[in-house]
């Protein structure tokens, strides 16, 4: 049979080119092209309807907007959030007929969406992929009176736009998002539109300097980097951060100073980046654009949700700042809720009933939507009746939500008062001892901090953020048993508790310290210590799991705003919070503190020679010097709020 086949093909190709073949053919000229010059989407059968509208802002500038309108609405409140991160993509995190497909994905609760009923508007920010305008990296507000725009602006005119021209809208609005989203919610809650009747900003980037994206305390967060480059670079994130390493710690450790990593990427043609080189304390620059003093000057008139994640690895400081600042403006106690869970970075968004190895027994982020968020934004959307708590809050370690009605105030820019606190002293012999006696004085732990080999901030490799692989999301929960057992790590232990000990509020750290070099930083871990073994989780023995931790730069102890190099040699008090604990260290566990004076490639090293500016240190600055803490002043006061009576 295969030789048959060849020898037909043989007689088909002779008599083809004797003209004894005769093929209908049609002449090039006449074919049918195969792309039409429009193609009709067909979408029979989907639960709802797309819109690609360009919104016109006060300034002639249109932003693109998506609108997802679901089938038969007739009169439905808007939920609307607005983006730099691709409201197209956001439309359609997956290509579906049903919404809640569709929406599934980051900043879509597509389950509170679709059961709720909502007209769901995703829209581009001035600059970024279909909008028009020039883009700024967190925009600050205009000058009050001068005609220029903002987000506040934006937000305004959509919203004005949206309840104007969509004759599906109740004339209701609702701003949520998070993260930058979240920041943007915020942005529009001064001097709101009229029908903005609910606000929900979530793990929001309010001040990147004190303790969100860029800074933290002075310290810089250099594996942000790649972010700015692709988000900073082009208005579509069009170029793409590169990598020489596999591991992180070697990119950033070869680059140098974190100017160094950024210079080499030509990142000097972007203008944030600009920004971060020539503002490295605490000056107007920041202070001018942190959201929370921003929002301690408006009324609280709109009914909002602030919500906190526990172990939020990219902004861990700027919500609670924000309720710290609109609290005391909520007249009637009514206006302002606040929910703290036990998620990551937008992880009540996502399933939440575990957190690395850590599980909570049940799906926090399912309740959250389910029993917390959709009844909220159905009262003031729809008019339905919903009883929802001034401060819901997940306590970990037992694993319960507990209503609460009004969360603890605390002035971020002074030490709280000692009588609200317990004192946890750190001890030469390595022990963490829970009284408020002095200590011999003098008596000090010591360890040499190298930039030459700076401690990790997670398990090596590191890898990327956002590479393949990456678990950037779970690193608050990571097991902290190899840091404890280096010998730059200071660690103190407390005796075994003999009863619950719980900790609601955020940590102060009482630091004396005298150093051999003239800057110095200050990392300090809160840490729950479990049982040498757990029966019901075995991976869980002798864990020891972050319950708060932060670091701080120590060439800002006297002030954010004003550098000074420290006195080598010298002892010296530094004091700074740590983020909110909301955590029961069980009976059976103790309480860990960790001190070290590095945590990269997080946050960029700190050369221990005072320079002007840290982005921009040369190679013979960084050198090794010798930490000495002090046991008489060095402490960590912690909100307990079942007061022990003697030493657990």
């Amino acid at each position: 049979m295969f030789f048959k086949k060849i020898i037909l093909n043989i007689g088909i190709c002779a008599g083809f080119l004797a003209g004894e073949v005769s093929l209908s053919v049609v002449s090039a000229g006449a074919h049918e092209l195969d792309m039409p010059a429009h193609f009709h989407v067909v979408n029979n059968g989907f639960d709802y309807t797309r819109r690609d509208i360009m919104i016109p802002m006060r300034d002639g500038v249109k932003l693109h907007t998506v609108i997802l309108l679901p089938k038969n609405v007739r009169s439905a409140p808007i939920l609307l959030t607005r983006t730099p991160y691709d409201a197209d993509q956001m439309a359609h995190n997956q290509h579906s007929s049903h919404m809640d497909v569709a929406l599934y994905g980051y900043d879509n609760m597509s389950d509170v969406v679709t059961e709720g009923g909502y007209i769901r508007v995703l829209q581009d920010v001035r600059g970024k992929y279909g909008s028009g305008g020039d883009y700024v990296m967190q925009k600050p507000l205009a000058a009050p009176k001068s005609g220029g725009t903002d987000e506040s602006t934006d937000a305004y005119d959509t919203i004005d736009w949206l309840v104007k021209n969509l004759p599906q809208s109740n004339g209701r609005v609702g701003l949520l998002g998070i993260s930058y989203d979240g920041f943007l919610v915020l942005m529009g809650l001064v001097n709101p539109h009229p029908a903005l009747k609910v606000a929900v900003p979530m793990n929001a980037m309010v001040d990147g300097w004190r303790g969100d994206d860029w800074f933290h305390n002075g310290a810089f967060r250099e594996q942000m980097l790649p972010y700015l480059y692709e988000q900073g670079a082009t208005h579509a994130n069009s170029e793409i951060w590169w990598s020489a390493h596999y591991d992180d710690y070697d990119t950033y450790m070869n680059a140098g100073s974190a100017g160094g990593v950024g210079n080499a990427r030509g990142m000097q043609q972007i203008g944030f980046y600009r920004d971060l080189l020539a503002h490295p304390a605490y000056d107007n620059f920041w202070q001018a654009q942190a959201v929370d003093k921003i929002m301690a000057r408006q009324s609280v008139h709109i009914p909002t949700m602030l919500v906190h994640s526990l172990w939020d690895q990219e902004d861990i400081y700027g919500t609670m700042a924000t309720y710290y600042a609109m609290k005391p403006h909520d007249s009637q106690g009514d206006m302002l809720h606040l929910v703290i869970g036990p998620w990551f970075h937008g992880g009540e968004i996502r399933k939440g009933a575990q957190l690395g190895a850590i599980e909570f027994g049940s799906d926090t982020g399912v309740y959250f939507r389910q029993q917390i968020l959709a009844p909220f934004l159905a009262s003031a959307l729809w008019g339905k009746s919903a009883q929802t708590p001034p401060v819901v809050a997940f306590v970990t370690g037992e694993n319960r939500w507990e209503s609460l009605p009004a969360w603890p105030l605390v002035n971020l820019d002074s030490p709280p008062k000692t009588a609200d606190m317990t004192a946890a002293a750190l001890r030469p012999d390595h022990k963490l001892v829970f009284t408020k006696q002095v200590g011999p004085l003098n008596a000090s732990v010591a360890y040499v901090s190298d930039p030459a080999r700076p401690v990790p901030y997670r398990h090596r490799p590191i890898l990327a953020m956002d590479g393949a692989g990456s678990t950037w999301h779970n690193w608050l929960v990571d097991d902290q048993r190899e840091a404890s057992g280096r010998t730059d790590v200071a660690a103190f232990v407390s005796d075994v508790l003999q009863a619950p000990l719980t900790v609601r509020g955020q940590p102060y750290v009482h630091l004396k310290a005298a150093i051999s070099g003239t800057d110095v930083d200050f990392v300090v871990k809160v840490i729950d210590v479990y049982p040498d073994e757990v029966a019901d989780q075995p991976e869980l023995g002798g864990y020891q799991l972050m319950v708060s931790a932060d670091i701080f730069r120590g060439r800002y102890r006297n002030g954010l705003a004003k550098p000074e190099a420290v006195p080598a040699n010298i002892p010296q008090m530094y004091g700074f919070y740590l983020p909110l604990a909301n955590h029961t260290f069980l009976a059976g566990h103790r309480v860990m503190v960790q001190v070290q004076s590095s945590w990269f490639p997080l946050y960029d090293r700190n050369p221990q020679t005072f320079v002007d500016n840290i982005f921009l240190a040369q190679p013979e600055a960084y050198k090794a010097m010798t930490v000495q803490l002090y046991e008489d002043e060095s402490r960590v006061d912690l909100p307990v709020v079942n007061r022990m009576s003697a030493n657990p």
